[in-house]
């Protein structure tokens, strides 16, 4: 190996090999590469546009520093078996041709499979030169000294809610399995606006920091900001033009330029709210309640609940929503609550009712005189059970019971689409941090992703108003005797 120090000059003499040339950006990875394993930078993170040979160099680099300590127990994972298993071919196969690698092959031949192989090394490990895995599968038990995440995420691994948190469950099992010590590489493209790859912690998720906070990162996209193409032998700028539209602006953004993006162009643009963190104030006065904003006063307001059993982690999540609307005809989206039953309180009382009594609550606490629920599905069980919580209650909350008899996705682009366009939608920002945004930038009207806080919502707008300026109150707690002004601010943390 004393002739091959550099990593770049490994990779030229395989090229060589393979009558192949070396572009230039690949030689900029390899330098990076190079100098992140010599100067034990442990946590790498490179981003390179799709086809640009990246899992190739990748697979150099692992024979490379196989060639430079053969002692080395390296874990390739990808998104599934067959990907990883890709990787470690590549690998033996460098190996196998190498000039510079050619004294790792092992005696034996049982040591040289697919997913796992040993070259001859001095020290009797139990664990293999490299395994390969994909991130589901069962790696727990291992032991490496270098884990490298090739393409990691992709859409299956990436395309709804419960996948995303299943991939990053399964990629925090890699600090059980890699050494104190240990060397780390992350591979890929993002395929989704939640991708593990951004830079920025997605609040609405419950990040507070970004999933790879503190890695070293480089970032190649196809197009730099002076829109030159970083490889322009293979991509001339009639080829990433013809790309760009094939693949479609969303695809491109996320595939080729790396910037995370969701997979299709979503019907409802987040980007279209206002933001506001302004908190409710209930004002009674001259025997009449009103609701403010800040210094906006609310002249109606509607609270829906879609109904579901909202078991944790499984199924349709339970929705409820308050929107009020001002004298200038903007809608005000203050809360929206997704109600979770506990499994462990069900010996003592069933689904049904805690979601009711969660139900109930929240309205309340909201200042709110009617509770609309949708009848359709499990909905038209729970009228009867509403009722009877609310009686004896200090709260003045009446039930009104609605069958929807359009889609879901007819209500929700009826409801939400016209006060988008006209960035007439303002949402707080306990809002701005929950579910509803997630929800927001996947959904179209023939996908499957989660739409239960957008259906909440859409049912809230689209009701008949609930004027404010009632004598009735929501809240009992908040009547006064006589004539005298009460006001009552409430804040949640939704």
């Amino acid at each position: 190996m004393a002739k091959f120090v550099n990593f770049f000059e490994f990779i030229i003499l395989w090229n060589k090999t393979q009558n192949l040339n070396t572009p230039s950006f690949h030689l900029a990875i390899a330098r990076w590469l190079q100098e992140g394993w010599m100067n034990g930078n442990e946590r790498l993170l490179l981003m390179v546009f799709r086809d640009a040979g990246k899992s190739t160099l990748v697979g150099l680099f692992i024979a490379w520093i196989l060639s430079y300590n053969p002692n080395l127990r390296i874990l390739i994972l990808s998104a599934d078996q067959s990907l990883a298993d890709k990787m470690s071919r590549n690998v033996r196969r460098i190996i196998e041709m190498h000039p510079a690698t050619r004294h790792l092959m092992p005696r034996r031949a049982e040591l040289w499979t697919s997913h796992q192989f040993t070259v001859r090394r001095s020290r009797d490990h139990r664990d293999p030169s490299v395994l390969a895995r994909g991130i589901t599968g069962n790696f727990t038990g291992t032991r490496a000294d270098v884990v490298i995440c090739d393409d990691v995420e992709v859409p299956r691994t990436c395309n709804t809610p419960g996948n995303r948190s299943l991939l990053r469950q399964r990629l925090a099992e890699i600090d059980f399995v890699l050494v104190p010590t240990g060397f780390q590489i992350y591979v890929g493209t993002p395929h989704s606006y939640y991708s593990i790859y951004a830079d920025c912690p997605r609040v609405e998720i419950g990040e507070e920091k970004a999933f790879f906070e503190g890695f070293h990162r480089l970032c190649i996209p196809l197009v730099n900001k002076l829109g030159e193409s970083a490889w322009p032998e293979r991509f001339p700028a009639a080829a990433i033009d013809a790309l760009r539209r094939k693949a479609g602006p969303n695809r491109f953004r996320s595939q080729m330029l790396l910037e995370p993006t969701p997979a299709r162009a979503s019907k409802l643009d987040p980007s279209r709210l206002v933001i506001y963190s302004e908190p409710l104030r209930a004002v009674f006065a001259n025997n009449e309640l009103t609701l403010w904003i800040g210094d906006t006063p609310m002249v109606s307001s509607a609270c829906w609940w879609d109904p579901a059993y909202g078991r944790p982690g499984r199924g349709d999540r339970s929705a409820i929503a308050v929107v009020m609307i001002d004298r200038f005809g903007r809608y005000w989206l203050h809360a929206v609550r997704y109600l979770l039953f506990s499994p462990k309180e069900l010996d003592e009382v069933d689904e049904a009712t805690q979601l009711t009594r969660q139900a109930i609550a929240f309205a309340a606490a909201l200042h709110q005189t009617r509770l609309f629920i949708e009848t359709n599905g499990i909905g038209r069980f729970l009228p009867g059970l509403v009722r009877r919580e609310l009686r004896g209650r200090s709260c003045n909350l009446t039930l009104v019971e609605r069958h929807s008899t359009r889609s879901k996705a007819q209500r929700i682009l009826q409801a939400l689409d016209p006060i988008l366009a006209a960035s007439h939608l303002l949402v707080h920002q306990s809002v701005a941090e929950s579910g509803f945004i997630e929800e927001m930038r996947e959904w179209a009207p023939d996908s499957l992703a989660r739409d239960d806080g957008l259906d909440a919502v859409s049912g809230a707008i689209l009701e008949q108003p609930v004027m404010v300026g009632s004598r009735r109150f929501a809240n009992a707690a908040a009547r006064q005797p006589g004539g005298s002004g009460f006001l009552a601010e409430t804040e949640f943390a939704l």
